[in-house]
């Protein structure tokens, strides 16, 4: 079962990409886009998903959101540009329902 997550967020004008992981991908996105937490993805208006892997664990996506944080900007855009290369927000139409 996969249920952990990395995941690529971005802004209106695709100016900033910020690498994260979760177990519930929803309900981070969701964080994101209402600005639940006042970090970087708020600051800098990270409000679209435009990237995600899934994995079996945590631990594992863990790994894999290290190395991706290390990559260079360009190397982050051909990982978007490979499934996503219109950048569209991934989570358009997805139903936010968390109480």
């Amino acid at each position: 079962m996969k249920n952990s997550h990395v995941y690529l967020m971005t802004n209106k004008n695709n100016t900033v990409i910020y690498t994260g992981v979760s177990s519930q991908l929803e309900k981070r996105v969701y964080q994101h886009k209402t600005k639940f937490y006042k970090g970087f993805t708020a600051k800098y208006n990270c409000d679209q998903l435009v990237y995600f892997e899934e994995f079996n664990s945590i631990k594992e996506a863990i790994e894999r959101e290290k190395q991706i944080k290390k990559y260079r900007r360009q190397k982050k855009v051909d990982l978007i540009e490979i499934d996503n290369p219109e950048w569209k927000d991934l989570s358009e139409g997805w139903v936010f329902n968390f109480n």
